[in-house]
């Protein structure tokens, strides 16, 4: 069991960065399998650093019970039947740096909505029409990091498994720097076109919406979040198009992972967990309109919004979710909401969002706490074992990383990962993206319908750009 916290050595050089974006330097970095993590939100502490890596030394995946360590020359170096979150955090040294950054090395991976099956009984798993793990991590030792608010870089190389030696850091720091500076790319953006077909049509989901609804009606559940996927083939480089979504959609959490033979890329609104120590937080976000045209018409939807009682009601039972699910591994008197109901701007939707924190109980950690909330109740529902029962009944096809998480797990242990939504897959040349809305008593299905629409609109918009 990875429990016991180290010092470790690291290598690191301070560069100034008036002259460099995380752009330029992920596209002159050398290696494979890169990451790159942002944030729009880069003047505030929330969004203060970027993180880029490249070259990961294990991989780790699940797909159902059966979790899988590989290492960087594809050998398997561990099988392991039970359950695959607890297989992460004991394979992970935990080690410690006594680095001012939140991420300075460790694994930057996804934990897709169908891993929940391992920890509640929703039914037989549905086809796998992607192709993908239900977890899967990239663990690297070499990370660079950009601190916005300072306008420094730092390049980092740190002995996370102790066998490197001091030459060995020193020597990849000097590396990286090298190509950073060096490096000649093309960073011309040219169009990106994508033509997404949903997997059903119209009416059929609308079909599945009112199922759904009366589930609902019949008091079996409060909400069913009923999702559809589109897809399309893409002859881009999938990096171009997360250029583009970037510029055309910024958001808090973005993200872009190269896992090898498939990509994961994403704009999302959503922080699901996050924690430092002892500490842990989430945000559930529910209730949706578009911007407006004008100023105007912007104030005018976000008090629509308020004061809509239906998309109220589903905040709450939100907000009453993550203190169901926070309470599993938090101690209960320390878990509190410190941000109810505000409306928060984006490029193309509004949300009402909130904040809960709490203080981890003993002997729990932050992957403890990705266990204890996953899927969060904004893509399921509530109850969410019977919610995602009746997702099972009416979705055709796994969901995938769609509605799981997706972030990363420091070396000391703490934990940052965004709701994967607002996201998109790219393999074997096609594209996938997927959305949903939360069906309650008196939802409408035309207007459930432009719900998904609306919020699959940022990559939507991105792929014609």
């Amino acid at each position: 069991m990875a429990t016991t916290v180290k010092n470790i050595n690291v290598k690191m050089t301070k560069l100034n960065a008036d002259v460099l974006t995380p752009i330029t330097v992920f596209l002159r970095l050398e290696g494979d399998k890169k990451f790159l993590l942002e944030s729009s939100l880069k003047h505030n502490e929330q969004g203060r650093y970027s993180f880029i890596g490249v070259n990961p030394i294990k991989e780790i995946t699940a797909e159902g019970a059966i979790a899988k360590v590989i290492s960087a020359e594809g050998k398997v170096l561990l099988e392991d039947a039970g359950l695959p979150l607890k297989t992460l955090q004991d394979v992970l040294p935990k080690v410690e740096a006594n680095l001012p950054f939140p991420f300075y090395g460790g694994a930057v991976g996804y934990v897709g909505y169908d891993a929940i099956r391992q920890y509640a009984d929703i039914g037989t798993a549905l086809e796998d029409e992607i192709g993908m793990p239900d977890i899967h991590f990239l663990v690297y030792e070499d990370v660079i990091v950009f601190d916005h608010l300072a306008q420094s870089i730092y390049i980092l190389a740190i002995n996370l498994e102790g066998n490197r030696s001091e030459e060995q850091l020193a020597s990849r720091v000097m590396e990286i720097e090298s190509q950073i500076f060096q490096g000649k790319v093309d960073e011309t953006l040219t169009a990106c076109e994508i033509e997404f077909q949903p997997q059903l049509e119209k009416e059929e989901f609308m079909a599945r919406i009112k199922k759904a609804k009366d589930y609902v009606v019949s008091g079996e559940v409060e909400q069913v979040v009923l999702s559809q996927r589109m897809s399309g083939k893409v002859k881009a480089d999938p990096f171009h198009f997360y250029r583009v979504l970037r510029n055309s959609n910024p958001s808090p959490y973005m993200f872009f992972v190269d896992f090898g033979n498939y990509v994961v890329l994403g704009a999302s609104p959503e922080s699901f967990i996050k924690s430092k120590g002892q500490k842990m937080s989430t945000n559930p976000i529910a209730g949706t309109r578009r911007r407006g045209r004008t100023e105007e018409e912007d104030k005018a939807l976000a008090v629509e919004l308020l004061s809509d009682e239906k998309e109220l009601s589903e905040h709450r039972m939100l907000i009453d979710l993550s203190r169901e699910d926070m309470g599993k591994i938090c101690d209960p008197e320390t878990i509190r909401v410190v941000k109810e109901m505000k409306i928060e701007y984006y490029r193309h939707v509004m949300h009402i969002v909130s904040e809960l924190e709490g203080t981890l109980g003993e002997g729990k950690t932050g992957i403890d706490a990705l266990i204890a909330c996953l899927p969060a109740g904004t893509v399921s529902g509530s109850p969410k074992v019977r919610a995602m029962q009746i997702i099972n009944e009416l979705e055709d096809v796994k969901r995938g990383v769609y509605s799981g998480a997706l972030g990363y797990v420091n070396a000391n242990g703490d934990v940052d990962f965004a709701l994967a939504i607002r996201s998109l897959v790219i393999k074997d040349g096609r594209a996938y993206l997927q959305a949903g809305a939360g069906i309650v008593h008196d939802s409408k299905a035309e207007l459930e319908y432009k719900e998904t629409i609306n919020k699959a609109n940022g990559l939507l918009k991105a792929r014609r750009m």
